[in-house]
């Protein structure tokens, strides 16, 4: 035996597998031992040194697969046939065969495939486990099959594929899942195995295809969908798939896929075969093969088609053949075009295509029937009238969909709902139907889907289907949402703070769709926190934070929560807590007897300070004199008396602490105090007159000035006896019109007021010419200006704060001079000595022998001031001592 390489004993009634038995057969490469009675593999059964290549177990009873048992075949075993046996579990590790490539285990009992149960397969190409009622693959069942090619798992119990079970099939090229219970494409379940060539799910439970499904495939090149319960396909759900050239969905519940939606089969742009044969397709809608410019093979046999709209197959330029085969063809103008096309195209051998309508042309092929024959007389196909409505409400609440249809026809109509292109089968429906046109015999049918109580679960996309013997007529489809009134789930609370800190405020919602939360401060969206950037809302919380708080940011905070179904608000106080303070300090007053004083104490603070008031730090309390306005903030003063003088304190103080402002209070008796006298309109007449005497006053002055001026000019100056001018004059007058020198000068006047004469020479020798009677003219008017000014000058004293006005003084003549003392820069260059002047307009005689007037010097400051006080009965004068 040492020279056999094939030996086969299948159909045997081998019992066990014996080790020593097995020694001899160094040189066999092909052992069969299927179809005996084996039971058990176990690690003694093939000794070291066997060069088996192809191991044979299948149709056994075999129920132990012990680890480990082939081990002594790592180095030559390619093929392993275990397949009809008892096996329910292969342990995890069991095979460490490095240069297996085929391994069968289908027909046993395995019905979960573990994490790692192939590791060490690393060449292991096809992998068969069909029929083993296999219900669950576990997240790495087939890692390590790195190098795996083909994985049969038909002919189990599989609900779905997901991405786990198949992790590490990077070389995986077919896989075939017919036969199994999958009712849902996972898109996530082909990460792992993206060359795919072939996909077989037929034989499933699918019920529809989704949208990007399959969109990962881009190498799939066949795809198997029959005999499932496929009744909608999305727009879209073959996207990616642009390498596909086969395309199986024959023997699926397809309907709507051809007769209503637009672009289902996009992205099949190599598809070269697309079956449907065996559906529910009763018409065929104009863009139902859209995208399929590629197709050469269509086949739509065993459907019961009623209507073919014009140009349905027209992008389909590369058609080679087409099966249709229907003895329910509505022949009316709709169909006119189709016989001549497929004649035109050569496609009419596949083609049986009987008409059913009108009665004339019953029984009659398409290819038989008249052109001219072809025409619309009727209505025996539904036509939808009424269209369902899309419709937005609250849960909890009941919808209805409306859908409305007229027909000619007498064939009995059937109605459907169908939710996201899924049939409702259980749904309430109301049906109604009435005559619309007497003549004509068009009956009108109205189906009413009725929705009560509606949850989250009722949205969705609603169209009716109303069905009669002619075909079928599809709705819009009218989307239906249900919201929920937003209810808060934190509401945000009042809050008392102190200035500088952070406020929190909280507010949270729920509802359908998610509700959006908005912030309002006192019924507003100005907020100083925000134009301050001082305001922080989480982005991922439901918190928004005031930094740095300030009085400002106190008010009523109201949180909205909005969505379609509704608004709710509520609302949170913020009170900001600020210790008291002015809003501008206290002033020392100083006042005169008599008047009027206010002392304001303006207190900010939260909560409202209380304001109270001391004097020289005694409670002060009012009296008829003394106000306070409401809430202390002014303390009115009537009349003040020097009693009233002293300190005064503002003492503020809330919860958060007291505060205290001072201000000094003088009472003095008035430097002016005018005896009660006239009316304020008298006084007014008094001010005018003053005003006017003075203007008339220094009008005259201004005259007598230019006429001494022009006199001076024309006079004649000699030397004589009488006129002596010292040789050196100096020059009283600056360049600005003012006196540069302080000098004294004496005018004698006479009493009698004779005839004065031209000249007169004085002590020091300077001689004054005729000027001396346009002088004693000036002093006439003068003296008038200040006996009517007497008044005039009472009022003015007092209304300027630098001015004190002494108590007059009436010399022996009965007389009076006032004397009105300035400042220094009001007094200057001005006269500051004057003598009483005479009822008969003529200096008094008492006076001096001259009269003098002193000068101020220009820009210099006098060194003494000097009062003189006259003899008893003497006029009051007053000089500046010269220098």
């Amino acid at each position: 035996m040492s020279k056999i390489a094939f030996l086969y004993l299948h159909n045997n009634k081998i019992r066990a597998i014996d080790g020593r038995r097995m020694r001899d057969l160094v040189s066999v490469e092909t052992l069969d031992l299927s179809s005996n009675d084996i039971t058990e593999v176990r690690g003694q059964g093939f000794p070291a040194g066997l060069q088996i290549k192809d191991l044979y177990l299948s149709n056994n009873k075999i129920h132990l697969l012990e680890a480990g048992a082939l081990d002594q075949l790592s180095s030559s075993l390619q093929v392993l046939r275990l397949s009809r046996n008892r096996i329910s579990q292969v342990p995890v590790k069991s095979f460490q065969l490095p240069k297996l490539t085929q391994l069968e285990l289908n027909r046993n009992r395995v019905r979960q495939v573990e994490g790692l149960t192939f590791q060490g397969l690393a060449n292991l190409e096809v992998l068969k486990l069909q029929r083993n009622n296999i219900s669950k693959l576990t997240d790495g069942a087939f890692w390590g099959l790195a190098k795996m090619k083909v994985l049969h798992l038909d002919y189990n119990s599989l609900r779905e594929v997901n991405s786990g079970s198949m992790y590490g099939l990077s070389s995986l090229l077919q896989l075939f899942l017919s036969y199994n219970s999958i009712s849902h494409i996972n898109p996530d379940g082909w990460r792992f195995c993206q060359r795919l060539r072939e996909l077989s799910l037929s034989y499933n439970n699918l019920s529809r295809l989704d949208e990007g499904s399959l969109a990962v495939l881009g190498d799939l090149h066949t795809l198997r969908l029959g005999h499932n319960s496929i009744s909608h396909i999305t727009e879209g759900a073959f996207r990616g798939l642009k390498a596909v050239r086969l395309l199986e969905l024959d023997h699926n519940d397809i309907s709507g896929t051809i007769e209503d939606t637009n672009g289902a089969f996009s992205g099949l742009d190599s598809l070269n075969k697309l079956t449907l044969f065996g559906n529910k397709i009763k018409s065929v809608a104009k863009k139902a093969f859209l995208g399929l410019e590629a197709l050469e093979h269509l086949n739509l046999g065993e459907n019961a088609i009623r209507s073919i709209q014009p140009e349905a197959f027209s992008k389909m330029r590369s058609l080679r053949n087409l099966l249709i085969q229907s003895d329910r063809f509505l022949c009316d103008c709709q169909l006119h075009w189709f016989p001549e096309w497929l004649l035109t195209r050569g496609l009419q051998t596949g083609v049986e295509a009987t008409c059913a309508h009108p009665e004339t042309l019953k029984g009659a092929s398409i290819f038989q029937a008249p052109p001219e024959s072809f025409v619309c007389d009727d209505l025996p196909k539904p036509q939808i009238t009424v269209q369902p409505e899309t419709t937005v409400t609250v849960l909890g609440s009941d919808v209805r969909f409306t859908c409305t249809v007229a027909s000619s026809s007498s064939s009995p109509m059937t109605f459907a709902w169908r939710k996201d292109q899924e049939l409702l089968r259980h749904a309430e429906v109301e049906n109604l139907a009435h005559l619309r046109a007497h003549h004509g015999g068009v009956m009108e049918y109205t189906t009413i889907l009725h929705l009560r109580h509606v949850t989250f679960t009722h949205e969705g996309r609603y169209q009716c289907i109303i069905t009669n013997h002619f075909g079928s007529s599809y709705s819009t489809q009218a989307r239906l949402t249900v919201n929920v009134l937003p209810t808060f789930v934190k509401t945000p609370g009042d809050n008392t703070i102190r200035t500088g800190t952070t406020a929190k405020l909280e507010c949270a919602a729920e509802g359908h769709p998610t509700p959006q939360i908005a912030w309002q401060k006192d019924g507003g969206t100005d907020f100083p926190a925000a134009r301050e950037r001082r305001m922080h809302v989480m982005p991922d919380d439901d918190v928004f934070f005031i930094m740095d708080v300030k009085p400002e940011d106190m008010g009523v905070y109201s949180c909205t929560a909005k969505n379609t179904a509704g608004t709710v608000s509520a609302n949170a106080t913020l009170t900001v807590l600020e210790t008291p303070h002015l809003a501008q300090e206290l002033e020392d007053r100083s006042v005169v007897v008599g008047e009027t004083v206010v002392l304001q104490c303006k207190a900010l603070g939260s909560p409202l300070p209380k304001i109270t008031w001391l004097r020289n730090d005694q409670p002060f309390r009012p009296s008829d004199r003394h106000h306070f306005t409401p809430g202390n903030q002014l303390l009115v003063i009537g009349s003040a008396a020097v009693e009233d003088a002293g300190r005064y304190t503002c003492v503020m103080s809330n919860r958060l602490g007291t505060e205290r402002a001072h201000s000094q209070l003088s009472v003095r008796h008035s430097a002016c105090a005018a005896t009660p006298g006239p009316s304020t309109v008298t006084v007014g007449i008094i001010v005018i007159a003053v005003v006017t005497s003075i203007v008339v006053t220094s009008l005259v002055w201004v005259c007598i000035i230019y006429q001494t001026r022009k006199k001076s000019e024309e006079c004649s100056v000699t030397n004589t006896d009488e006129t002596n001018v010292p040789p050196d004059v100096p020059s009283y007058l600056s360049s600005q019109g003012t006196l540069s020198e302080r000098q004294d000068v004496c005018v004698r006047v006479e009493a009698g007021g004779g005839p004065l004469p031209n000249t007169h020479t004085d002590n020091t020798g300077v001689r004054i010419r005729s000027l001396l009677h346009n002088v004693k003219l000036a002093i006439w008017m003068q003296s008038i200006a200040l006996s009517s000014a007497q008044i005039g000058v009472l009022i003015v004293c007092s209304l300027l704060s630098r001015c004190s006005l002494p108590d007059t003084s009436v010399n022996r003549t009965g007389q009076t001079t006032l004397v009105c003392s300035l400042s220094q820069e009001e007094a200057f260059h001005k006269p500051v000595k004057l003598c009483p002047v005479t009822s008969q307009y003529t200096l008094d005689t008492d006076c001096e022998p001259e009269l003098r007037q002193t000068l101020l010097s220009n820009g210099h400051t006098p060194r003494a001031f000097q009062s003189h006080a006259p003899p008893s009965g003497e006029p009051v004068t007053s000089r500046l001592s010269p220098p």
